[in-house]
């Protein structure tokens, strides 16, 4: 029947955001808690309602997570958000109130019912998180930037190597940023415009498809800039009154962590984005 209880940890790869708290690897840990009905019932939990169960679940959950904050970054500021996650239900993500922005430290919530159903544990309830491992190491030790967790460079190394986790970062560095914006079309109300048109529901099939998604534009910056990306930041959303058709205009950031860029370089760089989006993604450049 397996465990009632585990933690794991291990790496993962996935598209997302580009900012100085989001990589496209790191590692996490999960944690898996199974209720048994006569742990519930001493908890003072009602096994024969099923709202409550969830409740008491959702509450023993809130309180572990927030003590394990405050003892890993002392009396910090947090706040719960709501939040969707496929595997559980409700789903909620622990912020932390970091360097002047709110941080997602973990993801979690109540062991989505089906999903217990469906390996053979009835109606045991239970609670899930997952706590990425980089950005708690970004607290502990005011580490700015999640991309200086794979640098090869020694001034970073060093500072930590044999020294515990009683240790604050010391920046050894600060290199200028250089902002480049791109505009453009998207293509998602493509099929909206063929249908009213009396276009073949082939055509409307392969232009939903093909409709933008911010994460396929966020791997194409990744994969032309590599580690001198620091952020994208969608600046402006519009859609036009008469032709429905949106825009978005993005500012990419670009920051060497050890030396400073060229306006040369980064116009090369940028051209290859473009180029990218217009040829990959199916956009219209403004």
């Amino acid at each position: 029947r397996g465990l009632d209880r585990f933690l794991v940890t291990g790496d993962v790869y996935r598209r997302d955001e580009i900012d100085a708290s989001h990589y496209p690897v790191f590692h996490q840990t999960e944690g898996v808690r199974m209720f048994t009905d006569d742990e519930l019932v001493a908890a003072g939990g009602d096994i024969s309602n099923e709202e409550d169960k969830r409740r008491h679940v959702e509450r023993d959950l809130k309180a572990g997570l927030e003590g394990m904050a405050r003892a890993l970054f002392g009396d910090v500021e947090m706040r719960w958000v709501d939040e969707y996650f496929p595997f559980t239900d409700p789903s909620f993500e622990l912020e932390i109130y970091f360097r002047g922005e709110w941080m997602e430290v973990l993801g979690c919530g109540v062991v989505h019912r089906e999903i217990v159903r469906n390996v053979g544990r009835g109606n045991q309830t239970g609670w899930a998180f997952g706590l990425g491992l980089e950005r708690l190491a970004m607290v502990l030790f005011d580490v700015p930037d999640i991309r200086l967790f794979w640098t090869e460079d020694e001034r970073f190394h060093e500072q930590f190597r044999g020294r515990g986790i009683d240790v604050t970062f010391a920046p050894y560095s600060k290199y200028p940023a250089c902002y480049k914006d791109i505009s453009f079309w998207t293509s998602s109300t493509t099929s909206a415009s063929s249908s009213a048109d009396g276009g073949d529901s082939s055509e409307e099939d392969s232009a939903t498809t093909n409709a933008f998604h911010e994460n396929d534009f966020y791997e194409l910056v990744r994969d032309v800039g590599g580690d001198l990306i620091e952020r994208v930041e969608l600046l402006d959303d519009f859609t036009h009154p008469e032709t429905g058709r949106t825009s978005h205009c993005y500012r990419v950031s670009y920051r060497s962590m050890d030396r400073s860029l060229t306006n040369d370089e980064i116009d090369a760089l940028q051209e290859r984005v473009r180029d990218g989006a217009e040829l990959n993604l199916g956009v219209e450049l403004r």
